[in-house]
């Protein structure tokens, strides 16, 4: 926090204890206390000559109803929960996210890696202690937003979540959500905006790079006198993008509208969703590829001009629009006593566009590698050739050959998360219920013919092949996944000044039904499944000892049990139930050291974790492969330090270092549709790396107050151990037996900002400039390993070379 005399520029910046110090004159004054995510504070004391020493100033939040958000959410506290963190707060948010993808605000944080893959807009993802999005648990103010079909997090999803993040914390390994989460890697713990506490607002507007602009608004009443409180939020960003072709337009909108009703019930309703549309690049590349492109590392492959206008193919358009809308009751039952209820729904709607038809290699590359077909139509300029295609179209007698669909992905959601809290004088008991239904709606949809008059599809049993086909009709395939969930959890928390300890567990049963409209017929029963029931449990504890007010130590474990994935049940995308599918189990455990001064903390982090029985199916031939057996060992070492030396430099460093392995090779049973065993195949994956993420990561982080208001700062991130990634289940031959997939060069990417805080005709202003890659380092964030496992043959993307923003934000 910054603490100064009031109506001078006396004052400093306390230390990360808390604690200050400087000289003053003697007699009554007025301090003033500030600190981001808080109401300032003025406080008058009267300075008698020598040293004086204050009571602890403590500031209020300016957020109506965080306090209770943060226990739905299981918010870790420091020096108390036992699992290693680390906190993002919003002013590094506002100060680093430039033109950055959302999971990338993580990525100087230990065992994170996060690219941008292809570069499109909220393209991006994120792996943590080596795991992918769909076993790392996401949570938006308590709420799991993990897909409940693949668990996967799409992030172009909230790709305007930045804009109202108030603040949001990695939770590595068993984190401290009490819920039911398979969060292998982790647990990322977003909380947004609620209702400010005090009336204003802001304005924002932005640039960067290639078209990029950004618009921004935030209203809030303030608590008014009867008990109501509103904030409204707003954001419209577009660009060109980066790489050529992947220009986008992007929205974002937030409420809340909070009830005081009185001291012991608070309501509050939140809606916020990002609508958005963005073009794409899908197409990995070859090394010498790129090199021979003449717009290099920018290059795309997967588009053509249509109408005089940027026309992306199938894999490189995307949109959707995702509204979250929730609905919390506060009731505090007694002086120790609570109860938090949330009700929350969400209907999505949008996918991407694909190629279809008998002739759709006609607009398509090959994958991995990014060539063309044989028949690819392309242009002089090596553009897709739209007018080709078209022409073809028009002049078939069978109706279009290649056309343009949407694969869409829609949804509805409902849930229930109720969480009743218990104190005691040293302990707390919780327990709550954590219901969802979902059901999915999966189709592709023809979107234009391509210059033809209809198209004939192949694939509904409902339907006679030679139906001509028009634009909004269904085609491919057209089946609902449903999905429900009921859970329960418990957590017994003990807590007293030196020590703190926590034990919980949770039940969950997972049930799948799927219903295929065009594999069956509309009379045949089996067009709909039975559902099929998954019980799984975790079971967690942990222990932290404050050996001072300065070390602390603490210890964790865990063990839990997974339902399988929605895919992994049904086999060959029919209503066939594998019944040889297994649930996934993990296990983890950690050991952590934290030191606290008044200038340094640091905190060291040992983990081991175990997934066993990795859910994989494989079609080999016209048969179907359980791989089961197939084991991983995650482990490895995190350290994060802080320096804040004088109240004008601050120094972070970070460094992590993994061993991510696949524990042996497994023989896999192989049966027919009939589940007739018809023998078995081995899956040669022992000791190879784990693929996809850089499993040595470090950073470190400079920024220093040049002057009042003005601060520089700066960060190097290095990437390194990092194999290209590739298929385990694809790994049968004798021939690849121990060959490491391709290791990528190591890199390091440094990136700075400016951020200028001042008055502007009487308005608070805040200016913050970016620029990333700022040497601009050519280097390979991602790579599909290659049929020789070498840089030859391995398909990659390179990351971004130099970009650029800046952006003023007036406070009212």
């Amino acid at each position: 926090a910054t603490i100064v005399v009031k109506g001078t520029a006396i004052g400093t910046a306390t230390n990360l204890d808390g604690s200050f110090s400087f000289a003053i004159k003697t007699g009554k004054q007025t301090l003033v206390a500030r600190y981001v995510g808080y109401i300032t504070k003025e406080i008058d004391v009267t300075i008698k000559p020598g040293e004086n020493t204050l009571e602890t100033i403590s500031l209020k939040s300016n957020a109506i109803g965080l306090q209770e958000i943060k226990i739905v959410s299981s918010f870790a506290r420091d020096r108390q929960t036992p699992v290693a963190v680390s906190t993002i707060k919003p002013e590094m948010i506002e100060e680093k996210i430039g033109t950055k993808e959302f999971p990338e605000i993580l990525k100087s944080t230990p065992s994170v890696y996060a690219t941008k893959r292809g570069g499109g807009y909220g393209d991006g993802r994120i792996n943590l202690r080596g795991f992918d999005s769909n076993n790392i648990g996401v949570l938006i103010n308590g709420v799991p937003v993990n897909d409940m079909e693949s668990g996967k997090v799409y992030w172009s999803n909230w790709a305007g979540l930045s804009d109202v993040t108030r603040t949001m914390q990695v939770q590595r390994g068993l984190g401290a959500s009490k819920l039911a989460l398979s969060s292998v890697g982790g647990t990322i713990n977003i909380l947004t905006k609620t209702t400010d506490a005090k009336k204003g607002g802001s304005v924002y507007g932005g640039m960067g790079h290639n078209g990029f602009a950004k618009k921004a608004f935030t209203f809030s009443t303030g608590l008014m006198d009867n008990g109501f409180a509103v904030t409204l939020s707003g954001s419209m960003t577009t660009g060109d993008g980066y790489a050529t072709a992947t220009n986008f337009e992007a929205y974002s909108y937030f409420m809340n509208i909070s009830k005081q009703i009185n001291k012991n019930h608070i309501i509050s309703f939140t809606a916020f969703g990002a609508p958005q549309w963005h073009n794409q690049r899908s197409s990995h590349h070859l090394i010498q590829d790129w090199r021979n492109y003449k717009d290099g590392i920018r290059h795309n492959s997967d588009y053509g001009i249509r109408n005089g206008e940027i026309y992306n193919t199938g894999y490189a358009y995307n949109e959707y629009h995702k509204p979250q809308i929730s609905l919390n009751h506060f009731w505090k039952i007694n002086k120790t006593t609570n109860l938090s209820t949330a009700a929350y729904f969400s209907m999505s709607n949008g996918g991407g566009r694909r190629v279809e038809g008998p002739k759709d290699h006609w607009l398509e590359f090959q994958y991995p590698t990014g060539a063309p077909y044989s028949d690819t139509k392309l242009t002089a300029d090596g553009l897709l050739d739209y007018d080709a295609v078209t022409s073809e179209n028009a002049n078939s007698l069978t109706g279009s050959q290649a056309i343009m669909a949407m694969s869409v992905n829609r949804h509805d959601w409902y849930g229930l998360l109720s969480t009743l809290n218990k104190e005691f004088e040293y302990m707390k008991l919780t327990a709550g219920f954590d219901g969802r239904y979902y059901k999915g709606y999966h189709y592709k949809e023809i979107t234009d013919l391509m210059g033809g008059d209809y198209y004939l599809g192949r694939a509904d049993k409902n339907r006679d092949n030679a139906t001509p086909l028009q634009e909004g009709d269904k085609i491919s395939y057209y089946n609902l996944g449903e999905v429900l969930w009921e859970g329960l959890f418990t957590q017994a928390e003990y807590t007293k000044e030196n020590y703190s300890g926590f034990v919980s567990a949770s039940l969950s049963n997972t049930s799948y039904r799927r219903t295929d409209f065009m594999n069956y017929l509309h009379s045949d029963a089996d067009q709909v499944s039975d559902w099929e029931n998954f019980v799984a449990y975790s079971v967690k504890g942990g222990f932290n000892y404050n050996f001072t007010t300065r070390s602390n130590v603490f210890v964790n474990a865990g063990y839990f049990t997974r339902a399988p994935y929605f895919r992994y049940v049904f086999k060959n995308y029919r209503n066939d139930v594998n019944e040889a599918v297994k649930h996934e189990k993990a296990f983890s455990s950690e050991l952590g050291y934290g030191y606290k001064s008044k200038y340094l903390n640091i905190n060291a982090t040992l983990y081991h974790t175990e997934w066993l029985d990795k859910a994989v199916t494989k079609t080999i031939g016209d048969v179907f492969a359980n791989l089961t057996g197939l084991d991983a060992i995650h482990q490895g070492i995190e350290l994060e330090a802080r320096y804040h030396p004088t109240p004008k430099l601050n120094v972070n460093g970070m460094i992590s270092v993994g061993d991510w392995t696949w524990s042996d090779n497994v023989i896999a049973d192989i049966y027919d549709q009939d589940q007739v065993r018809q023998g078995t195949a081995t899956v040669y994956a022992k000791d190879l790396h784990v693929g996809d993420a850089a499993q040595t990561t470090a950073s470190l982080s400079v920024d220093y107050k040049i002057f009042k208001g003005f601060k520089l700062g700066g960060t190097i991130n290095h990437f390194s151990d990092l194999y290209a990634s590739f298929d385990v289940e694809n790994r049968t031959s004798s021939d690849v037996e121990g060959i490491e997939s391709w290791k990528l060069p190591s890199y390091e990417v440094v990136d700075a900002y400016a951020r200028y805080n001042f008055k502007l005709g009487g308005f608070d202003a805040t200016l913050v400039g970016n620029v990333d890659n700022l040497l601009d380092v050519e280097y390979i964030a991602d790579g599909v390993d290659g049929v020789n496992h070498d840089a030859t043959t391995s398909p990659v993307y390179y990351g971004y070379g130099r970009t650029w923003s800046i952006g003023l934000k007036l406070k009212f």
